[in-house]
């Protein structure tokens, strides 16, 4: 199998480079238009052409570049002709995490609301029968994790025969989690004949040994990203802030009131976003104002008039509405989502920092979206600071800072005499250090102060997935970085729209030395050993071990799924011949045995409880 590097044209090289040139029902486009979607990305513009003509698809392209519509939106073309009956599942997509579950089904229920597509996401840590209720009601796409989907399909409560596409997304996240067997075992029940489409951030030897059995002469698409060259932006101070998606909004305007930009670009990727982001900030008292393809001519000059005579102060704006802007006096550019290409990234921020002038990237990334932020590293020759998100402590001191060069301002400025005898009178009575720092204190009660401010939980960056565990220090900084996610996991998940990061401790059930205690005659995993926790554990019980075929990856995996927290969480893991020691943060421990409970391992329920040794 030659891969066959396929290079998206850039967009003003078409006659149409909208989604409507593909050739998608036009349901489908509705859906889009709809959703604001104006400009397909390289990877959708390379491989819904190729999935439309019925083949299989081997893709290659970074997380956050767009995969899901590309594999989404011509599964839904091949739905729309025949509308297939409800209780004939057609489409399977499997997914790596319940997180990411839930997120395609819920993109795919949004492109095909057209034609009322049905979209149930199935995943452990939840009610079996529920899932089998929903099952037997009928449904068009099936979104699974691959443990919880083998158990449903040994149930015979997922019926594959007429399934006509097959989706592997985040193949090697799969992979590195330990589902290899269950993903062998779920494509030898799905039709011969179905379309496959396998997407992954890397190809590595395994991937292709899974597309070399199980994909059918698939067209390989590679999207090549145009090299940037060095020092391009080197007038522009990069900076990101790591931060979840509920608290970006809140996380931009504490950077906007930390920064004090004179004028500044926001950039989204589609025209809903800049509508819903421009109203809010317009609320937040900023004069904000959008700008996208759904707008008028006549509108998009009366726009830009406004922005350029400094009437406006921030433009909310996608890249498509953006292109050809020639403002000269942009002080700071926004990404608020990181750009899938980094050429865009490279293309936004250069909207800055012009005729000799500093400029401001800032970058509000995603924990799950810390990848693309090195990608666009790697390209650019440039780093990118990672800075934590302001506290209200910095704010009310950056404030007090304003106040001050106000002040200052005002001194120098002169044309006090009118105010010097209210000063004189006070000071009669007060010191004049307490007569100033009054009058700053009304001006900031005026101007608004940071009381009514909440704090903005941390969000730590991510890894790559090459780095983690090299050396000593990396050892260390994995240990503090699972600490802080096990924090957020534990108050925070149910909320949390991103997944994070998760992989597998597994390795080859030797045992170990370890100073922590063990059951009796209970062999430690060497590889997991090695990378014990660092906070306070709890030690569960699993009635289940080498008997039974149970490997590290099986466990991590059902932990990282059915309880819905980072796999970097999970400590020790010691196999025995029929049952099995993990260590997990203590804190979560509970929530850990209450969602193993309700699911199952290696395809069977088994004991769960708290270590009694």
């Amino acid at each position: 199998m030659t891969p066959r590097t396929v290079s998206a044209p850039a967009a003003d090289e078409q006659g149409d480079s909208g989604f409507a040139s593909l050739g998608l029902d036009p349901r489908v486009l509705a859906a889009l238009t709809a959703l604001g979607y104006e400009e397909p990305t390289p990877i959708q513009r390379a491989a819904i052409p190729a999935l439309l003509r019925g083949g299989d698809v081997l893709a290659q392209a970074a997380t956050g570049t767009g995969k899901t519509a590309a594999f989404a939106l011509p599964l839904l073309h091949r739905l729309a002709p025949e509308a297939p009956p409800r209780d004939r599942t057609a489409a399977l997509i499997l997914v790596p995490t319940r997180e990411l579950a839930m997120q395609v089904a819920e993109a795919v229920h949004r492109y095909g609301k057209e034609m009322r597509i049905v979209a149930l996401p199935i995943y452990g840590g939840t009610s079996m029968e529920t899932q089998i209720r929903a099952l037997k009601r009928g449904v068009d796409v099936v979104v699974a994790t691959p443990g919880r989907a083998l158990d449903h399909i040994r149930r015979g409560t997922l019926n594959l025969n007429s399934v006509r596409t097959v989706v592997l997304d985040e193949a090697d996240e799969m992979l590195d989690m330990g589902f290899a067997e269950d993903l062998e075992a779920i494509l030898e029940a799905t039709p011969a004949e179905r379309q496959t489409a396998l997407f992954s951030a890397t190809l590595p030897p395994r991937i292709a040994a899974i597309a070399g059995k199980h994909l059918n002469d698939p067209e390989t698409i590679k999207i090549d990203r145009e090299p940037v060259a060095a020092g391009k932006s080197a007038k522009v101070r990069q900076v990101a802030y790591i931060v979840p998606r509920a608290h970006k909004m809140a996380a931009l305007a504490r950077v906007l009131d930390i920064e004090h930009p004179t004028s500044v670009i926001v950039f989204c990727r589609t025209r809903t976003e800049v509508d819903e982001l421009t109203e809010t900030l317009n609320a937040r008292g900023h004069r904000a104002e959008a700008l996208h393809g759904g707008l008028s001519q006549e509108q998009r000059d009366r726009v830009m008039k406004k922005f350029r005579a400094n009437k406006a102060d921030l433009l909310v704006a996608t890249d498509v509405a953006a292109r050809g802007l020639d403002v000269q006096h942009v002080s700071h550019v926004v990404n608020y989502d990181v750009p899938s290409a980094s050429e865009s990234y490279v293309h936004r921020i250069g909207r800055t920092g012009r005729a000799g002038r500093e400029g401001v990237a800032i970058t509000l990334a995603e924990p799950r979206e810390h990848r693309l932020l090195r990608n666009i590293e790697f390209l650019t020759k440039q780093k990118i600071e990672i800075a934590q998100v302001p506290t209200v402590a910095d704010l009310r001191s950056r404030r007090l800072e304003l106040t001050r060069a106000s002040l200052r301002e005002a001194i120098l400025g002169g044309e006090l005499d009118a105010y010097r005898g209210i000063v004189e009178s006070l000071a009669e009575e007060f010191d004049l250090m307490d007569v100033a720092a009054a009058a700053v204190k009304q001006i900031e009660q005026r101007d608004g102060t940071a009381d009514a401010e909440e704090e903005i939980p941390a969000a730590p960056p991510r890894r790559d997935r090459g780095s983690e565990g090299r050396g000593a220090e990396g050892r260390g900084a994995g240990r503090e970085t699972a600490r802080e996610s096990v924090r957020e996991s534990a108050s925070a998940r149910a909320a949390r729209p991103a997944r994070a990061r998760e992989r597998t401790f597994g390795g080859e059930e030797k045992p170990a030395r370890s100073e922590r205690r063990e059951p009796a005659g209970a062999p430690r995993d060497k590889r997991s050993a090695s990378r014990g926790p660092a906070w306070d554990v709890a030690r569960l019980y699993i009635g289940a071990g080498r008997t039974a075929k149970v490997r590290p990856g099986d466990l991590v995996g059902a932990i990282a799924n059915e309880a819905g927290i980072d796999a970097r969480a999970i400590g020790a893991i010691q196999i025995a011949d029929r049952f099995s020691i993990v260590e997990v943060p203590e804190e979560i421990a509970d929530d850990i045995v209450n969602a193993l409970r309700s699911s199952t391992i290696k395809g069977r329920q088994v004991l769960v409880r708290r270590d009694r040794s």
